[in-house]
């Protein structure tokens, strides 16, 4: 399971992913500037600190810390883009910003979790993503993907043939390589189960709150915050769970992954039911304020 099933149930995932994408997905960044920039920033700076507090408010063994900063540091994974569908999200700016966040996470995975370890673990030198890790992680991050998206370039028609086919698989996989880690582990998973269900709930919460909010504070568009919510609030615990028994050889530290990457589905199911249709009411009632003035002044209001 360890060593031969996650990584190519991770790799089966990720090559999938590169079949959905071409250059123009990143291109398309020029689109929505802003929903990418503050959707970047939720995910790389402001996730990593909210997971630092709440690591440190429940006090959790130092390698469950760690295990935690290496989930936040994961990218959104594929199914934030199955739930952004759903809800009604724009569905192209989830696989953009799944493009980008799989890139910029070759470097800011490592170092994530390296400082993570340097906190939390200070002086252990049996952890940690040392260079020849850290091309571990290129390999098993980054490989797939461009291999899938050379496939598309070549043989499109294949790629669109196979797109169905694999993202069925890699949900299939995903629940597979779950729930193989958590038997696999389940001694040790009930002795912590009771502190890690809390934290992970409670913080995919708060990465699906902050992937809405602060978009709407900033006036980006409900569909694009929508897809912001469930690419920074889904993660790629797959990934996460990978980096943790395979690269860097702890099992213990994939279990807040394992946890996660079960509880993950109800909450984002219930976040989304929360948040659907919030955005445009919020819009008309803002129309429908701006225009007052214009009606009070003597104006003609749009519809007049």
């Amino acid at each position: 399971m360890t060593t031969i099933g996650l990584p190519v149930a991770l790799g089966i995932i990720m090559f999938g992913l590169g079949l959905s994408l071409t250059p123009g997905d990143f291109a398309r960044v020029a689109k929505h500037p802003k929903a990418v920039i503050v959707a970047l920033l939720c995910q790389l700076v402001v996730l990593p600190a909210v997971c630092l507090a709440l690591v440190l408010l429940f006090r959790l063994p130092p390698v469950l810390a760690v295990g935690m900063m290496l989930l936040a540091a994961s990218p959104g994974g594929t199914t934030a883009n199955l739930y952004s569908h759903l809800f009604r999200g724009d569905v192209a700016l989830n696989i953009s910003l799944t493009a980008i966040n799989s890139v910029l996470a070759v470097v800011t995975l490592p170092l994530i979790t390296n400082l993570a370890i340097g906190y939390f673990l200070p002086g252990d030198d049996t952890l940690g993503l040392q260079p020849a890790k850290t091309v571990e992680v290129f390999v098993i991050v980054l490989l797939p993907v461009v291999a899938g998206m050379l496939v598309r370039w070549a043989r499109p028609g294949f790629a669109d043939r196979m797109d169905k086919p694999v993202r069925i698989a890699s949900v299939v996989i995903l629940v597979v390589v779950i729930a193989g880690a958590i038997v696999s582990n389940l001694g040790l998973l009930l002795e912590h189960a009771g502190s890690l269900a809390g934290i992970t709930v409670l913080f995919c919460l708060l990465s699906l709150s902050v992937g809405y909010v602060v978009p709407r504070m900033v006036r980006v568009g409900p569909a694009q915050s929508i897809a912001s919510s469930f690419e920074i609030g889904i993660h790629n615990a797959t990934l996460a769970i990978v980096i943790a028994q395979t690269v860097v050889g702890s099992v213990e530290m994939s279990l807040p992954a394992a946890v996660y990457g079960v509880l993950m589905f109800f909450v984002a199911l219930g976040f989304g039911f929360l948040i659907r249709g919030r955005g445009t009411a919020r819009d008309r009632a803002d129309a429908a304020t701006a225009a007052v003035p214009a009606t009070r002044s003597g104006g003609r209001a749009p519809g007049d």
